[in-house]
Parts: structure tokens; sequence; C-alpha cells
């Protein structure tokens, strides 16, 4: 890009953003260029911060006329390099972080309608101040925003009882690649006129245009929560519990997670203040909550029920109802604190799966057995929502071997784990999105015609291929 290219550019963008928002300095640029996990690092001819919809559009504008790729970026917490410019093309990030206002609540419509930066526990606690919930919950909730949320169409914890982060979204308000605003921000259930351009947008990771605000779903607060731990012998007892505890308490289940033994061992190992609850270690662990819009003698009510019947049939070997909000919040945090476990022991191989939720059982046995044939001696750290068929399937070096050499199988054990997930008709991301770490390996598990689909909608809606090129497809 020649010079008089550039600042013909730049001065577009400082006249609709002002000097301050458009940083060219490599240190004012460099939060923005590395991902969360420190995997890619690009480079950008600006990075460009505007604070509404309308200046995004002009930023678009400018760079549609300029030619210049386009990264959209929310609070950076992504996991598979979505939000990261390139160092083979001239590109310009442009944050979404300044466009941080709650525009409306609509307790009646149960609505709250909400621009893309504005960071998750602020939607959270903004519905609550309603008196409203919004169920959706990430370890990254403090500093994630909505816009990536969206992007990625982010899953969590509640995804069994609420669904991922589209099932939340009624409108959206979208740039599109050309610079226009489409203001789709309609608080509708229904609405069966024509093509649902919303959905093109959720889970497209910035391809298609930026999600600029959107209207969310709100919920009614639970009068009352149950949270408990159930240990079980094995992945398919924790399945035959979940049948139990969705028999019993229906909706009232909003989470199931499993969690192995070897998770837990790193969590209390390297969080020693996080107490493991049973006497003795058991291979699984299942944490499950209910909500209830009634009373916690109901909510107690039927969780005994339905653990009454999981004991009959053999499938509980011993369980612990939280009996405090800060014991539900302890449980909650041996969950929560895998990751940072792992972290904490050493690097390890991740993935992000999804299988029907039948087939769980059969895919870790399958593959852990292909694993250790492979690899004998790795250890595998199994977590996940298992009321969604969404597995943290993580693998780490035998104790022997150290983690950067271990490492250098990435590729092999990613092959094995994702021809499994094939196998089993699951997805390689579940919940994290593509970027552009796995976009090549979608190319050898999507069918030939969902490509052609895709490679179709992303030309028509943006035919200069500036929008977030080289991730997804």
């Amino acid at each position: 890009m020649n010079a008089s290219h550039l600042d013909s550019f730049l001065a577009l963008c400082r006249a609709a953003l002002g000097e301050q928002h458009v940083l060219t300095d490599a240190a004012d640029q460099a939060p923005y260029l590395t991902d969360w996990r420190k995997r890619y690092t690009g480079e950008a001819v600006a990075v460009l911060r505007p604070g509404s919809a309308e200046e995004v559009a002009a930023a678009v504008h400018a760079c549609h006329a300029h030619k210049l790729a386009v990264v959209p970026q929310g609070g950076n917490t992504g996991l598979c390099g979505g939000a990261t410019p390139q160092a083979d093309q001239a590109s310009v990030v442009i944050s979404l972080q300044r466009l941080n206002r709650v525009r409306q609540v609509d307790p009646l419509n149960n609505t709250i309608t909400v621009e893309a930066g504005v960071i998750l526990q602020q939607l959270q606690d903004t519905a609550r101040e309603h008196g409203r919930l919004f169920p959706l919950s990430l370890a990254a909730e403090g500093s994630c925003t909505i816009g990536g949320n969206l992007s990625t169409n982010a899953g969590g914890t509640a995804v069994l009882r609420y669904g991922n982060t589209r099932e939340l979204c009624l409108g959206l308000e979208v740039v599109t690649p050309a610079g226009e605003i489409w203001d789709g921000l309609r608080g509708l259930r229904k609405d069966n006129t024509g093509y649902d351009l919303r959905d093109l947008f959720i889970g497209a990771e910035g391809t298609l245009g930026i999600i600029t605000a959107a209207v969310m779903k709100l919920y009614p607060l639970p009068r009352a929560r149950v949270t408990a731990l159930a240990a079980v012998a094995n992945p398919r007892a924790a399945l035959a519990l979940l049948a139990i505890a969705q028999q019993r308490a229906g909706a009232m289940l909003t989470g199931f997670e499993l969690m192995s033994e070897r998770c837990l061992s790193l969590v209390t190992t390297h969080y020693p203040q996080l107490r493991y609850p049973f006497d003795r270690p058991h291979p699984q662990v299942v944490l499950l909550e209910l909500s209830d819009n009634e009373s916690e003698d109901h909510a107690r009510a039927i969780f005994e029920a339905l653990m009454e019947t999981a004991f009959e049939a053999g499938v509980v070997q011993d369980a612990v109802v939280a009996e405090s909000v800060q014991q539900s919040r302890d449980f909650w945090n041996l969950r929560e604190h895998i990751p940072l476990a792992q972290v904490d022991d050493g690097k390890n191989i991740k993935h992000d799966i999804a299988v029907p939720i039948s087939r769980i059982a059969d895919f870790i046995d399958t593959t852990d057995a292909l694993i250790q044939q492979a690899f004998p001696g790795a250890r595998m750290v199994t977590f996940g929502h298992l009321g969604d068929g969404n597995l943290h399937y993580n693998v780490s070096p035998p104790v022997d071997e150290s983690h950067d050499t271990f490492l250098g199988n990435s590729e092999a054990i990613n092959l094995i784990v994702h021809d499994s997930v094939h196998a089993h008709r699951g997805s390689i991301s579940a919940e994290h999105g593509l970027g552009q770490l796995k976009r090549e390996e979608n190319r050898r598990y999507k069918s030939g015609v969902e490509l052609a689909m895709m490679r179709a909608i992303k030309q028509a809606l943006d035919p200069q291929g500036l929008m977030n090129p080289g991730k997804v497809i």
C-alpha cells in the first residue's frame, strides 16, 4: 500500500472517528494484534475504535474503498485466532469495545437491546437489576463481549436449558461489507418474512459483516437453585443420570457438567483451597444444577426424588448437595478452574468437540483407546457440557515426557480425535468457532456441497473477500 493511499485512508478514518481512535503506533496497536492464547500475532495498517454503528459503517466503507481487509474484534478472548489479523495481508482491526451501551431493557417483552461491545457480565448484571435472567455464562464473562459471543455462537454452562447464543438472540444490527447498516433489531419471537438474515451473521466470526448491536432474550429470575455433585462410575452412568434428571426435573435442569477424576485432581493440586467434597476419588463426577421459579423447598424435593431414583438404579455412587450459596459457588469453581489448572500444569493438546449425546460414552471409550495405542501413557483431561454433547477433550503428555516435546504430536493427535468425532457424526468445533486454527481441518470434514454453499454466501455478501480473511473458509 503506497503512502498516499494510506494517508487518504487514515484521513477518512480520523475525520469519522477522531484522531485518538485511529491507532497507528506499534505500542498502541500491540494489545489488539495477538490472540488470548498468544498463538497468533498479526499486523495492522491501523486499529480503529469506533463509538457507534455509524462510525463502524464509515470505517468499513473506507476499508472497502481502499481494498483493506477488515478484522472485527470484541474482547479478544477467543480461542481460535478468529479476531487476530494475519501477517501477510494489509488489514485494519476494528475494535468494538467502545460500542458499550445498553440501549433498552423491556421487561414485559423479556428483551434487552445492547451494543456489541457490552461485556457479558454487564449484560447479566443489568438484566438482574430489572428482575430478569440473561442465562449465557462463560469463564471469560468478565471480559468477553456480546458481539464476540454472537460471532462465535458461544455456548457455556446453561445451553442444556437455554441454548447457545444463537437461541438467545432475536435481532441484530449489522454493518455490511459495503459499509451499509442493516437494522434488524426486532424483538420478535415470530417473523416469517423471508430468509433469516440474523442467523447468517451469528457464528460467522465477522466474515460476512460486523454485528454492532443485538436484541437478546431475558427470562424471569429463578427463585431458587439447587447445585449438587454426583459421583458416577463412567460416562455411561453419567448419561443414565442425565436421562433420569431430565425425566424428573424437565426444564428445571439448567446445568449438567461432566468432570473426570484427572480433571479434579489437577484442580485440587494447583488450587488446594478448592476442596474435593468426596471422601475418595471417583472416576467421574457430574455437576448438576436445578433452577426453580417456585421455591427452594420445591426444587430440593424434585432433586431428592431424582437422586433417589438414581441411587436405586445403581447409577450414582455418592452425592453432595450444596447447602449454601457459597458452597454452590465452590462446586462451580471446581468445574471452572479445570482450564486454569491445565495451564498451570503445562501445555496440552486441546479439542472443543461435540457429538450426539447418546454417543458420548462410545466416543470417549473409542478415542481414549486410539490415543493410548498411538501414544502410550498420554493422559486425557475430559470434561464439558454433557447435557448438550459438548466435550473439551484434551490430551496431556505422559508423566515422563516434556510438554513441549509432546506438542510435536499435535497434528497426529488432532487427526485421531477429529476423525473419531467425524465417525461419531460430531463436530470438530462445538463452541469456540473455527477462526484460523481449524479452518483447514474443517475442509477435511465438511462435504463439498456444504463448503460450496458457504462459499456462495461469502461471495454474495463479501465479493471482495475483505471481511476477516483467512478465517472460517
